[in-house]
């Protein structure tokens, strides 16, 4: 189906006059194009009323079209104006436009009056407004001498401005001589009139030159009046009085105001305290979108009034005395506007029509029809029009009925002037929008496709779809008047040719237009809300997704405006980043992905956040003895919140310079009442806390001195301790200048014993810490007190507190001195204690010195013998003595210890601890090894502990699957350093374990390993082994065998760790002595041997418990059995950790035993 245009009349009343409407609404929206005969149109003109710059020439605008083009001529305050005997006159040609040259010669004046230009040809004339021309004035003030004013402290106060009439009204500003804006406030402001209005003056409004300036804007000229002395004397101000209005005057007054304009109403008071304005409208509200004040709530503006807001409006003035109010009357007129303006009419010969003109206006305005130009009723008659009122009805027209129509409607407060033409034409139809023109549109959204057209009559329009002319569904096309065809929703498949064909019964014409749908541009990653403090670097991503065949641009903005112009924004493809922000950057920033036919947006904030700026303007208030209110007004938060404000305080009296913290309020409060101590030159400041941290201090308060007083406290920290055994040292810790409370601070210092009778003795002294009271018993309690005093008074009664005189050495030393020998390295001692008073100050404790001395050489050698000193605090009367070497002789003696010094010695006492067992022999060596013997080599303990009675020899064979042999013993003569072990085993190794003995029992051992020396017949077959290893063929075997046997060992361990962790430490115990491998008891044949310590080499000098029994394991798992010989160590897990070394080590004292594994050599040599 075909959409088209056509008449709709099925949807219209029924009547000629209604249908004939509806046909012209249809016919105005086509342009007629130049090329074809029409009536003048104005097309530009100058405004109605014309107020032009004295000083330039006038040029009065007049520009119309028309076919033939059209001739201009003008009038004059309503006469022809013949521009060609005016030399100063000329028209610009082809156009209408006026230039009158009165730069060279003439007075604009002399061109003043009302001016309106014809423009005319064969179809008609139309006329423009009426142009009232004036020249711009700007008059000086008249000269007046203007006294000076005097007034009174609150008095009020009008400063008249009247300004010079001019042309137009000038704008009225009050400036001093320096060209300083007067500052204004609810108390001084400016009227409407231009004067100046003081609710109440004030000292600081003296001055001498108050001036009124008027600027005319048209000239751009300034004047200024005569500069007005104000001078207020400063005495006590005029009692407070309720408001009464300055203007208006009255209860009542009247505000006329045209439609469209702004409505402007005052209300100015005085009084003293200063009034307060609000407004009200009587029997409605404020509208609430064009609403505004201004001039410190004095005058409401109510902008593009309407009838609607004429009424009564209110303006009330309040102080604290009392209120009055005044009413406005307010009622709006308004000059005539247009309901309905006439338009171009084009008809066909023997076509109807109509022009119409309605406009509204208060009062209602008069309708006036011109005919080119000339009122109607004397027009020419024409049978084909007729009119009715606001309506001209054409009929059956023919080519003379075609001319230029003026409607004028008018009222007291102006008029509306508008041209229509009536054109008849026969034309066929034309399609005015250019050929094959590509439309592009983004999918989802309406595609209009054009098809500007022109014939008469009225054409109709058709649209089709592609080249073989598929309809087009009225239920998803839109077909406009003007002939666009509007897709609603624009989808993929909308992308093709459409042909627009327009006809009437002169011809047809048609036009194809192209239509493309495109991917919509997307923001598939917006930037995000950004929080970062001054100074950070923050960064913004705004990913865009478009369609491939559109250039994409994308742009950032802040605060939808450009970015600032600085180096520290960089825009780096679809990324913004800001360094070094400042609190200046903070506001919405916006990233805009622009395409030829769409554009998105997304926006976030960044807000900067940082430590709060200090407060200010810091007052004190309620000022007292000892509180004073303190207020400030916050500084700016930074965009984080104050949670609280930390108040400090610096005492300029006794500690200028340095601040201390006063107190802490919460963020919302600007004030705090603080407590004050006496006699202390305050100032405070201020900091703001937020969740950054705290603002630099305030500026410091103006300094308060606080009134002095008797002191609050006393001294604390009071002790009495003697310095001499006659002194008694009395210290205590004194105020500080802050707590003094006033000045002349001193102590009053007071004494007595306190087992005596006496009285209090006491002196009073500067402001020191310490007073010593000679000539005093020895170690004498005594009750002691300090007190506080100054100019004022004394502090209350301070409390007493217990000292002692000065201590002197102790004078007896402790009896009854016995010693307990608990075991070979500990002794018990005990003593009597010594009586209380011989002590003669604090007990501290008792002294004993110890020292090991020969017999028989105590007192001989006593200088050069090292004292050990052990002290048991408080009055014990035993302690231990530990650490003695066994089988000494030692002595000692006890002292008791006061806070003087240690008291005489008591006699010494002396002592023996008994035997114990004897350390590790130094050393052991193996010398001298044969094919059948060893001989071993020793030094004796370094520490016997005793008599040696005997060493004890253990030895045992290592086979090469390190199983021990049986275990021999052997007991040495103690005088022995060496000994030779006959009748061993040829090639073998053997472990030997070696310690000493004395009474009390064994001492640790050492351990070591040797081997017996080779055959000569195993030798020679080792030789002859080692001649076939160096054949190729055996040792590509050997290797494949290792590598298998490699690979064996691999899978071994991985199958055993799989079962868990191997009990190395089992064995390591199992190494400890030789008696825990005993022979098998069935057959008597070896033990299972294992490496300690992980199978680490055993090492020199090892030693077992002086038990010497370990017990056999239960267990036999033994990495032995997984790989025999395999050169590695092994964690407790089964991991390998190393390759095997037979390197020796000793072991610690007192430590685990190890033993050393064999050296490859070695085991090639023990392989039997």
């Amino acid at each position: 189906m075909q959409l088209k245009i056509m008449p709709k009349k099925k949807r219209l009343p029924a009547g000629r006059v209604a249908l004939i409407l509806f046909l012209c609404q249809m016919i105005s929206a086509l342009e007629v194009p130049l090329d074809l005969v029409q009536p003048p149109t104005i097309t530009q003109q100058s405004p109605k009323d014309y107020i032009i710059d004295p000083r330039e020439n006038i040029v009065i605008q007049c520009e119309a079209k028309g076919k033939p083009p059209p001739s201009f001529s003008w009038t004059r305050n309503g006469t022809h104006f013949d521009i060609d005997k005016d030399p100063l006159v000329t028209m610009k040609p082809g156009s209408g436009t006026l230039t009158i040259n009165i730069m060279s010669e003439g007075k604009a004046e002399t061109y003043e009056g009302v001016y309106q230009c014809t423009a005319r040809n064969e179809r008609g004339a139309a006329i423009s407004n009426n142009i009232v021309v004036r020249p711009s004035r700007s008059p000086l003030w008249t000269k007046e001498k203007l006294e000076p004013i005097t007034l009174r402290n609150g008095q009020s106060l009008v400063l008249p401005c009247r300004p010079p009439l001019g042309l137009p009204p000038p704008i009225i500003f009050w400036m001093d001589n320096s060209f300083q804006r007067l500052p204004q406030s609810e108390r001084v402001s400016q009227g409407l009139n231009g004067d100046l209005y003081f609710s109440n003056v004030l000292p600081e409004d003296t001055r001498e030159d108050y001036i009124c300036y008027a600027r005319f804007n048209h000239t751009q000229t300034i004047q200024q009046k005569q500069p007005i002395s104000v001078k207020v004397i400063s005495a006590k101000p005029n009692r407070e009085r309720p408001p009464t209005f300055l203007t208006p005057e009255g209860n009542t007054s009247n505000k006329e105001e045209l439609r469209g304009n702004v409505l402007s109403l005052e209300c100015i008071a005085e009084g003293l305290p200063t009034p307060v304005i609000y407004w009200i409208k009587e029997d409605g509200t404020l509208p609430t979108n064009r609403t505004f004040y201004r001039n410190f709530k004095k005058t409401l503006q109510i902008i593009q009034v309407s009838e609607a807001d004429s009424g009564n409006y209110q303006c009330i003035a309040k102080n604290a005395l009392g209120a009055i109010h005044h009413t406005i009357s307010v009622t709006v007129k308004a000059a005539p506007y247009w309901i309905l303006a006439p338009q171009n009419l084009v008809l066909s010969p023997g076509e109807d029509g109509s022009l119409i003109c309605r406009a509204n206006g208060n009062p209602k305005p008069r309708i006036s029809w011109l005919l080119n130009g000339v009122p109607i009723e004397i027009a020419p008659d024409d049978p084909s029009r007729k009119i009715d009122g606001d309506t001209i009805i054409f009929s059956n027209v023919q080519e003379r009925s075609s001319a230029v129509y003026q409607c004028n409607a008018s009222n007291e407060y102006g008029y509306l002037l508008a041209n229509a033409f009536v054109n008849v034409l026969a034309e066929p139809p034309r399609i005015l929008t250019s050929a094959n023109t590509l439309y592009q549109v983004i999918a989802n959204r309406p595609a209009l496709l054009d098809c500007a057209f022109f014939g008469s009559p009225l054409p109709t329009i058709e649209w089709f779809k592609g080249a073989k002319g598929s309809a087009l569904r009225d239920d998803i096309y839109v077909l406009h008047e003007n002939g666009t065809l509007e897709i609603p929703v624009a989808q993929k498949d909308s992308t093709g040719t459409y042909t627009c064909v327009a006809r009437n019964k002169l011809g047809m014409a048609k036009n194809e237009v192209h239509l493309e749908i495109k991917d919509p541009t997307r923001i598939i990653k917006q930037p995000e809300y950004a929080v970062v403090q001054r100074g950070s670097t923050v960064s913004f991503e705004c990913k865009v997704k478009h369609d491939h065949t559109l250039t994409l641009t994308i742009t950032w903005l802040k605060d939808n405006g450009e970015l600032p112009s600085d180096g520290r924004f960089t825009v780096d493809k679809d990324h913004l980043e800001v360094a070094d922000v400042r609190d200046s950057d903070g506001g919405a920033y916006t990233c805009v992905a622009n395409t030829t036919l769409d554009m998105v947006s997304a926006s976030a904030v960044l807000s900067v956040v940082d430590v709060p700026n200090p407060p200010f303007d810091l007052e004190l208030t309620d000022q007292l003895d000892k509180s004073v209110q303190l207020s400030w007004t916050p500084g700016d938060d930074n965009n984080s919140p104050i949670t609280k404000f930390i108040i400090e305080y610096e005492d300029a009296m006794h500690e200028a310079g340095l601040w201390h913290h006063q107190t802490e309020v919460s963020g919302t409060q600007t004030t705090a009442q603080l407590k004050l101590s006496p006699y202390v030159n305050y100032s405070f400041r201020v900091m703001a806390v937020n969740s950054l941290g705290r603002s630099l201090p305030s500026e410091p308060s103006e300094q308060y001195l606080t009134k002095a007083a008797e002191p609050d406290t006393n001294p604390t920290a009071v002790e009495g301790l003697g310095s001499e055994p006659d002194n008694l040292v009395i210290t205590w810790k004194p105020l500080n200048g802050f707590e003094s409370n006033g000045p002349g601070l001193q102590y009053k210092v007071s004494w007595r014993q306190k087992d005596g009778d006496d009285e209090w003795a006491s002196v009073v002294v500067a402001n020191v810490s310490k007073y010593i009271v000679s000539g005093t018993p020895t170690f004498v309690p005594y009750l002691i007190k300090v007190q506080a005093l100054n100019d004022v008074g004394f502090a209350p009664e301070p409390a007493v507190v217990m000292g002692h005189s000065g201590e002197d050495l102790p004078m007896v030393a402790p009896g009854n001195v016995r010693v307990n020998v608990v075991n070979s390295t500990l002794a018990e001692v005990h003593w009597d204690p010594v009586p209380l008073k011989s002590i003669r100050g604090h007990l501290q404790g008792y002294r004993i010195y110890y020292w090991k001395a020969q017999e028989g050489s105590l007192k001989r050698n006593r200088r050069h013998i090292e004292k050990k000193i052990l002290t048991f605090q408080g009055s014990k009367t035993h302690g231990m003595l530990p650490g003695l070497e066994p089988f000494s002789h030692y002595a000692l003696n006890v002292r008791v210890v006061n806070g003087k010094g240690e008291g005489p010695a008591s006699p010494d006492r002396v002592f023996n601890t008994p035997e114990g067992v004897p350390s590790a022999p130094s050393s052991l060596k193996i010398v001298n090894p044969t094919l059948d013997s060893l001989t071993l080599e020793w030094d004796p303990p370094s520490r016997p502990n005793g008599i040696l009675t005997e060493y004890t020899l253990k030895y045992q064979p290592i086979n090469s699957t390190h199983e021990l042999g049986p275990l021999v013993d052997l007991k040495i003569p103690a005088n022995k350093t060496r000994w030779t072990l006959k009748n061993l085993n040829f090639s073998t190794r053997y472990k030997f374990y070696f310690y000493a003995q004395t009474a009390a029992g064994s001492g640790s051992q050492i351990t070591e390993e040797a081997v017996t020396t080779v055959d000569e017949g195993k030798l020679a077959m080792a030789s002859r082994q080692v001649d076939i290893a160096t054949q190729g063929w055996f040792i590509g075997l050997m290797c494949a065998v290792a590598l298998l046997i490699l690979i064996l060992l691999i899978v071994c361990f991985i199958r055993r760790n799989k079962g868990g962790k191997y009990p190395v430490k089992e064995k390591e115990d199992a190494h400890a002595d030789p008696e825990i491998q005993p022979m098998k008891e069935d057959d008597g044949t070896f033990g299972e041997y294992s490496d300690a310590e992980d199978h680490k080499p055993l090492k020199k000098g090892s030693r077992t418990p002086s038990d010497r029994t370990v017990k056999k394991e239960d267990s036999d798992d033994s990495l032995v059995d997984y790989g025999e010989g395999v050169n590695g160590q092994f964690n407790e897990d089964g991991s390998f950790i190393g390759q095997y070394s037979g390197k020796k080590e000793k072991e610690p004292a007192e430590g685990n035993e190890s033993s050393e594994a064999p050296s490859p050599v070695n085991a090639m040599n023990s392989f039997v």
